[in-house]
């Protein structure tokens, strides 16, 4: 389905009718408090009988006491009645608070399966895909679950065993007025099977269009720096207009349909009540049994059983509304995680460093081939330079060796040992990778370097920062390592969030280091200084090299030209240039250009 755009709609991948299956799934996430559940839906079963109660009581008013002037039995049945409406709301009370603990732990742990999920599904997943249009569904669509389950299943056991209490007090006092009372039941069922689908289908479109406007929002504002740079925002705010426009008419279609229920189920049972007053005068004018105390009564539980059939009614709507929610966040849950541990994966032993790739082809999507048959090896402590043209296959490679993609055929070998049959955990664990997007968290400059070893006292930290020459430029912030910085490090340079990534990755003490583009955005005096921290810091440890600065590779073991998907030469950096093939052409264009330049 199409999802790399958000103004493209999303379909899901298995279309469903209404399923209780979607119900029950979501009730199993309800195990761990159902001891607290059974305990309301105890007191609500009890607050439910006591709502029985008063219609009796008013009969036994208006037939007995009442036309006897017995005072005193008066006085009784208020205090009756008083009393248990006192308790209804204890009980209601004990509900409310009881249940929105509940809902909202439910919650929370519906939030963390799903977060917990996406952290295992891989790059392509979200390479394929707006992050806004996942974020809708951690945040948007599992808050919209928060009132169905707080309040939806217990209504729905309360209000079903409400509805068999009424009706048996029903055919106790009369048969015949509970079968009119009873006569609009075929109708309201005739009209939920007629609105459900349409009702379906309205909120599944609204939650496309949603998950559109929330990937246009989060992506407008990724790059709000470059919309202000090229004055687009006149034509960004039409865009935003043209999708709110889209939910709102979504929306409204959504929520006209949704309105035919209660009202129907409303109308339906004041009609019933007109027959029922109708039909009850025929019978006291024929039938002398038939009072006027029983009638009120009798009407006042007709009442009591439309209630409970309105209510379940507007669950229903909720019900039907979340289901498009549901959907998405059970199809999120579903997406299978292509790289995983696989059955009886092991520990990955200690890393030497020695890396073999055999008969290695990979391709993002089976009709364009990124590595053609890929096949080399290096010693421990190589330190291993790519160079090539943009789309070669460099970060692929260094991709693979990580493990963030699955082999087409061949093999990634370190030690001897296949990675494919370790865990992953024990793999990355000693490796130490910095990508080309140098991702700084919101928080301290201090924990953005320790987020790759959590345990690392703060000197570990501090010499991690001196080896890439980073320690200067952070004590000269405002409060050295205990600088806030902002999301994506907006507050620092390219060069500075480089730095503090490079920091990060050598804090883990990796057995192989892996290096993309790792001084892309650093000036020539900061390079010179870096260098010379990495020169120590390279030895006795393997270490994999994208560069498109050559001057920062001249003294790597080995220098790969990649290009087209496979290797077309490989040597050191001498070699290469004696050979004056492609490392030589691209080596002295670059010279030419720093001379230049300069």
């Amino acid at each position: 389905m199409a999802r790399n755009k958000f103004d493209v709609d999303e379909t899901l991948e298995k279309d469903s009718e209404f399923k209780f299956a979607h119900i029950k799934r979501i009730f199993s996430y309800t195990k761990p408090y159902r001891a607290d559940m059974i305990k309301t839906v105890i007191l609500m079963i009890v607050s439910t009988c006591l709502a029985l109660v008063p219609p009796y009581l008013l009969k036994i008013a208006i037939d007995e006491s009442i036309p006897a002037k017995k005072i005193g039995g008066v006085l009784i049945l208020s205090a009756i009645l008083l009393l248990t409406l006192l308790l209804n709301i204890v009980f209601i009370r004990f509900r409310i608070m009881k249940m929105s603990v509940v809902g909202q732990s439910i919650i929370r742990d519906l939030r963390l399966h799903l977060f917990n999920h996406l952290q295992e599904l891989p790059f392509a997943y979200y390479d394929s895909r707006p992050h806004g249009k996942i974020l809708v569904r951690v945040v948007n669509y599992i808050n919209s679950l928060s009132d169905m389950l707080t309040n939806g299943f217990i209504n729905i056991i309360t209000d079903l065993f409400s509805l068999l209490a009424i009706l048996a007090v029903m055919l106790f006092l009369n048969v015949k007025l509970t079968l009119v009372g009873m006569a609009g039941i075929p109708l309201l069922l005739l009209a939920t099977w007629f609105i459900k689908n349409k009702q379906r289908v309205a909120w599944r479109l609204n939650s496309a269009k949603q998950s559109n406007m929330n990937a246009y929002i989060h992506e407008s504002i990724s790059g709000m720096k470059i919309t202000q740079g090229f004055v687009r925002e006149d034509y960004n705010m039409n865009i935003l207009t043209d999708v709110c426009e889209s939910v709102k008419k979504t929306w409204m279609q959504a929520v006209s349909v949704m309105f035919l229920m209660w009202p129907s189920a409303e109308n339906i049972s004041v009609w019933t009540m007109s027959l029922l007053y109708s039909f009850s005068v025929y019978l006291m004018t024929n039938d002398p049994t038939i009072t006027l105390g029983a009638v009120i009564a009798f009407a006042g539980y007709v009442g009591r059983f439309w209630g409970p059939i309105n209510t379940i009614a507007n669950t229903y709507n909720s019900i039907v509304v979340n289901m498009s929610y549901m959907e998405r966040i059970f199809e999120t849950i579903d997406e299978p995680v292509l790289i995983k541990d696989e059955p009886g994966a092991q520990l990955m032993p200690t890393i030497e460093g020695n890396v073999e790739f055999k008969n290695v082809t990979f391709s993002y999507d089976p009709e364009t081939v990124i590595l053609k048959n890929i096949s080399f090896s290096c010693a421990k402590g190589d330190t291993i330079a790519l160079v090539g043209p943009t789309g070669a296959g460099k970060t692929t490679i260094i991709n693979l060796l990580s493990r963030f993609y699955n082999l087409d055929s061949g093999a990634v070998l370190i030690d001897g040992v296949d990675i494919k049959g370790v865990t992953l955990k024990s793999l990355r664990q000693q490796m130490g990778v910095m990508l080309q997007d140098s991702f700084i968290f919101s928080g301290t400059i201090m924990d953005n370097i320790r987020y790759s070893k959590l345990d690392a006292t703060d000197d570990e930290v501090i010499e991690a920062a001196k080896a890439v020459r980073a320690h200067d430029f952070i004590m000269e912030t405002e409060n050295g390592y205990n600088t806030e910085v902002n999301e994506r490090g907006s507050r620092l340079s390219l060069g500075e969030r480089q730095l503090i990534s490079f920091a990060r990755a050598l804090l883990a003490n990796p057995k192989i280091l892996i290096l993309d583009e790792a001084t892309s955005s650093i000036d020539t005096k900061t390079e010179l200084l870096l260098q010379e921290g990495l020169n120590n810091l390279l030895k006795g440890r393997t270490s994999f090299i994208i560069a498109h600065r050559l001057s920062t590779i001249k003294n790597a073991t080995r220098i790969m030209y990649i290009d087209n998907g496979i290797i077309l030469e490989e040597g050191t950096h001498d070699e290469l240039l004696e050979k004056k093939g492609a490392y030589y052409e691209l080596y002295t264009a670059q010279y030419a250009f720093l001379k230049a330049s300069a």
